[in-house]
């Protein structure tokens, strides 16, 4: 039987704490911390026009999941 993925939006402008979240489907936590790619790996970056960062999409390495990460306030 083929694994399917789900899709989810996490905004981080609704979350509370340093950027950690669970993932919304088996619960791995997803820190932006986290640089060995243990938990998720990086799908795509998507850039505003003056090379802000508007959107990531990562992979959750446990479920399969992709999750599509907005809210991003670099000021």
């Amino acid at each position: 039987m083929k694994k399917t993925s789900m899709m989810y939006v996490v905004d981080l402008t609704k979350i509370k704490g340093d950027g950690d979240f669970p993932c919304p489907y088996c619960g791995a936590v997803i820190s932006p911390e986290d640089k060995t790619e243990n938990a998720y790996v990086i799908r795509e970056v998507k850039m505003e026009a003056d090379d802000e960062l508007r959107e990531l999409v990562i992979k959750c390495k446990g479920c399969g999941s992709v999750i599509n990460i907005t809210g991003f306030d670099l000021q």
